[in-house]
This record gives structure tokens, C-alpha cells and sequence, in this order.
């Protein structure tokens, strides 16, 4: 009897779970892999060319009336686009992390072609946006896609698709794919299950792959940077990592109550001012600065290369600092497309490298320049974007800093202490915080309080509660076993039956939406909606 039992659980297993997760994993990494590495060509040249057009417009001044008519056409043209397509909008991993907790709604299709090409056209003016965030966005459309266009009967799958392809599109963007993989536990939905990790490793597995075939071949590179070798702390310099762990935390604090003071100034103060004028004002005054050089425009990638090779001037960082935390707020928060992630490592880089002087000044060993700057954007992603673990691994992953593990670990602890302490919220957070006020205002809220069964078939069989993306607001009150066989498990629960009953509880802006994702999940059936009110 007991190996009846365990071959229909590992059967369970395999069907239900590991099949169905390679299936996508393969479908979705494969393809993201594919179009975020010709998004990263395109990237690089648009941004090629963007910085040869403010060389040209530097010796040619005389042009500059006629991109500020230029410039007010895209401002107008880009208010329209983001009037119909909301989600177009800012940063894509905010918009991606929000849909796949269920808090925001988008199409996919129109997301993907949107943002890939949205997103080139802030590189080419110069705004200072990334490629990571709209690669995160596109990975997440993919997911999307890949169920509705293969196996539109398993909707129940489709979160789990997207946040592999999110999962996928972070890898491959920024060469880390054990990054990647934690960005889904970490950012994505701050939980650990077997099949978050399941799908996110599958993905972020067949994505490197096809990136491993197709990099060489058109010529990308797959990592993110390619730095000078980074020396090794002695144990006698383990206070650098607290000094710029405290710093950057501290920093972290009021960049992120910077941002909201920006987004109130933009949303609230400037309200009547119509949309296309507060982005060509965010436009002008990035070319503006971009004729001033390009360290203060532009994604931020360069500016961190060059300032691993070439220290300058704390009063030069400083109003480089200012400009580019200015101006990436400003337009995340009026919507221009593009991503954050490397616009704010070369925010972690300029402050670091301000740290860098002072304790070079004070008789601190030059030669620890480097890691220095590596220990501030590892400080910075733990702190703005309050993801330690993947701060750590990304510093190893990406900026090979292997013989500094635990200077690393103590910069990513000190620096996201400093902002629980605060009660800092991640950008992600705050920006999906303000879509949901926009999304919801004024819609009626309905609360529906119901039974539903567990149909035979349905995607909920063999898992846990917790390891189910149940629609948003949606809690699961009780669960009634009609089988008498069903046991606890090692963790103290019990997993979904046929025939179960579970008591639910959800509240929504859009009824049929959610009992649609509901029904998706435990089967087809009519539900008792007396309850609502």
C-alpha cells in the first residue's frame, strides 16, 4: 500500500509539477533568452549612436530649436501611448513584480513589442534608464504568452510562466543567473516554495543555454561588466564594509524619500500641468546636461566602467550624483520607458567612489579603490532595492568579487538593517504602491465569501496552499479533506485533494477577472456568490 502511495505522489510530482514546468522553463527561457539578447544588440546600438548625435549637436547649437520642437513631438507622442497602454510605463521591474503578485493587469503582446521599442527611444535621447528593467518586463510578456498561446486550457500556469520568463529576461540581461533565480524569491513574491524555484530554475537553466549559442554568434557579451581584478580585504580592513554598508544605507533612505518628494512634486503639485509637458521637461533637461558630457545622461553602464579605471574629483561625483538621481526619479515617476537596476549601481558607484576619496584621503591603501566601489553597489541593491541575498550573489556573479564573501555579506546586512530601521520601502514597492492607487481609483470593491471544490484534473491537486499564486486578495480560510487518506506531510500541512473544500474569502475591483484565475486553479464550477457584498 505504501508504494501504491508513493508512485502516485512522485507521478503526481512529475505530471502536475516537474513536466509542466520544463515544458514552459523551455519555452519561455529559450525565447526570452533570444529576444533580450537582440534587444541587447539593438541597445548597444542606439546608445552608440545617441552619444555620436551629442557629439555632433555639441559643435552644432544651432540645431538645438529644432530638437526642442523634435523632442516636444516625442513628449506628446509618448503621453498618448501611455494614455492607452498604462503599463508602458517606468521602470519594468516594478511593472513586472506588480503583475505577478496579481496587483497589476497587462496585455502581453503589446508590452512586449511596446517596451522594446519605448525603451530604445530613452536610450537614444540619452534618459537615464537601463535595458535590465524593460528585459525583466519582456521576459514577463513571454511568460504571459507563452501559456496563451500553447496551452490556453492551463491558465492556472500563467504566473508561474511569467515569473520564469521575468526570471529568465534579469538573467540574461545581467549575465547572473543564480541572481535571476532569486530575484523570484527575493523581489518577485518574497516567499520560497518548491515550485517558485522549480520554474524559476528551469527558465533561467534553458535561457542561459540559448545565450550561451546565440551570444557568440551576434556578438554580445553575456556578462553585465567586465572589471579590473578586484584585490582581497585583510581582516584589518573589515571596517570599509561597515563604513560603506552604514553610508549607502543611509543614502538609500533619503534617495527613496527623494523619490517619493519627486513623484509628489510631479503628481500632485504639478497636476494640471498636462503629461507630455512633464516629460519634455524631463527630455530637455536631459540633453541639456548631455551637452554638458554624457557621464551625467545615458544608462549609467559606461559612467560605472570608467569610474572602476579613472578616480575623479568628490565635487564632480557630487553634482553627477545629483543630475543622474534627478533625472532617472523624474522619469520613472513621469512614466519615460526604461529600467533602474543599472541607473542605480551607478548611483551605489558614484556614492561609493565619494567614500572611496574621503578614506583614500584619511591613509586608506589605494589599491582598495575597486572593491570599495564593488562593496557600494552591493550596499545599494540591498538597500534601494531591499534585496540583500541577491545583492551578495550578484556581486559575486557579476562583479567576481569571490575572495570577498564576507566584506560583501556585512556591506549587504548594514546596509539593509539601515533601511528596515527607517522603514525605507524598495523603489519596486513604492512604484507599485502609486500603479495601485492609479489602477483602483475609483472602481467599487466586492467581497465575495464562498465554498468552492477542488474539480478532478485541477491544477491545485498535489500542492500546498502556499505554494498556489491564488488571485489577488484572495484568502484560503479552511480546507475540508473528503478523503480519509490524505495525510500531514514533514511540513505540518496537507496538500489538495479531488473532491477537497476549501472556505475562501477575496475581495476585487473586477469580479469575473478573478473568479476566472479562481476557476483556473481548482476547476470549473459555478460559484455560490450569496455572500457578496
Amino acid at each position: 500500500m505504501g508504494i501504491k502511495k508513493n508512485f502516485q505522489k512522485y507521478k503526481g510530482f512529475i505530471l502536475n509539477l516537474l513536466v509542466p514546468a520544463l515544458v514552459f522553463g523551455f519555452i519561455t527561457g529559450a525565447f526570452t533568452s533570444t529576444v533580450v539578447i537582440l534587444y541587447k544588440l539593438c541597445a548597444s546600438y542606439v546608445i552608440d549612436f545617441s552619444e555620436v548625435a551629442y557629439s555632433f549637436l555639441r559643435s552644432h547649437l544651432y540645431l538645438l530649436p529644432a530638437v526642442a520642437v523634435a523632442l516636444l513631438g516625442v513628449s506628446w507622442l509618448l503621453a498618448w501611448i501611455y494614455k492607452g497602454s498604462p503599463n508602458l510605463k517606468g521602470g519594468g521591474i516594478p511593472t513586472s513584480v506588480g503583475v505577478l503578485r496579481g496587483l497589476i493587469t497587462f496585455k502581453w503582446l503589446r508590452n512586449l513589442i511596446g517596451v522594446f521599442f519605448l525603451s530604445l527611444s530613452s536610450f537614444l535621447i540619452g534618459v537615464p534608464l537601463g535595458n535590465e528593467g524593460p528585459s525583466v518586463q519582456m521576459g514577463t510578456a513571454i511568460g504571459r504568452g507563452s501559456v496563451y498561446m500553447f496551452a490556453k486550457k492551463h491558465r492556472a500556469w500563467d504566473r508561474y510562466s511569467m515569473t520564469g520568463g521575468a526570471c529568465a529576461g534579469f538573467s540574461v540581461a545581467t549575465g547572473a543567473p543564480i541572481s535571476g533565480i532569486l530575484f523570484a524569491i527575493e523581489e518577485a513574491h518574497q516567499r520560497i516554495s518548491p515550485t517558485i524555484v522549480i520554474v524559476a530554475s528551469s527558465s533561467v537553466m534553458f535561457a542561459n543555454i540559448t545565450s550561451k549559442l546565440l551570444c557568440p554568434l551576434v556578438g554580445v557579451s553575456e556578462r553585465l561588466f567586465e572589471i579590473p581584478a578586484i584585490p582581497t580585504l585583510d581582516i584589518t580592513d573589515y571596517f570599509i564594509p561597515l563604513i560603506v554598508g552604514l553610508v549607502v544605507g543611509m543614502f538609500s533612505v533619503l534617495f527613496l524619500h527623494y523619490y517619493r518628494f519627486l513623484d509628489f512634486v510631479l503628481d500632485r503639485v504639478f497636476s494640471k500641468i498636462p503629461h507630455f509637458v512633464k516629460i519634455f521637461m524631463v527630455l530637455v533637461l536631459t540633453v541639456a546636461f548631455g551637452l554638458i558630457s554624457t557621464s551625467f545622461v545615458s544608462t549609467g553602464h559606461h559612467l560605472i566602467l570608467d569610474l572602476f579605471v579613472n578616480n575623479t574629483s568628490v565635487w564632480l561625483l557630487l553634482g553627477i550624483l545629483a543630475v543622474r538621481m534627478t533625472l532617472t526619479l523624474s522619469a520613472n515617476s513621469t512614466g519615460v520607458t526604461g529600467g533602474t537596476f543599472i541607473p542605480i549601481l551607478a548611483i551605489g558607484v558614484l556614492v561609493s567612489s565619494i567614500i572611496a576619496n574621503c578614506l583614500l584621503a584619511l591613509g586608506v591603501d589605494s589599491s582598495l579603490y575597486t572593491v570599495i566601489l564593488v562593496l557600494g553597489i552591493t550596499a545599494c541593491i540591498a538597500g534601494s532595492m531591499k534585496m540583500p541575498l541577491t545583492a551578495i550573489i550578484f556581486s559575486v556573479e557579476a562583479l567576481s568579487c569571490y575572495d570577498n564573501l564576507l566584506p560583501v555579506i556585512i556591506t549587504a546586512f548594514i546596509a539593509y538593517l539601515v533601511t528596515e530601521l527607517f522603514g525605507a520601502k524598495s523603489i519596486s514597492d513604492a512604484t507599485i504602491e502609486m500603479r495601485e492607487e492609479y489602477e483602483e481609483k475609483g472602481k467599487a470593491v466586492t467581497t465575495v465569501d464562498t465554498f468552492v471544490t477542488v474539480q478532478r484534473g485541477a491544477f491545485a491537486i498535489g500542492k500546498q496552499i502556499r505554494d498556489i499564486f491564488w488571485p489577488r486578495n484572495l484568502f484560503v480560510l479552511s480546507l475540508q479533506h473528503i478523503s480519509s487518506e490524505t495525510e500531514v506531510d514533514e511540513h505540518g500541512g496537507k496538500e489538495i485533494r479531488e473532491g477537497d473544500i476549501l472556505h475562501i474569502r477575496y475581495s476585487t475591483t473586477e469580479n469575473d477577472v478573478t473568479k476566472g484565475e479562481l476557476l483556473a486553479i481548482v476547476g470549473e464550477q459555478d460559484i455560490n456568490e450569496e455572500c457578496e457584498q
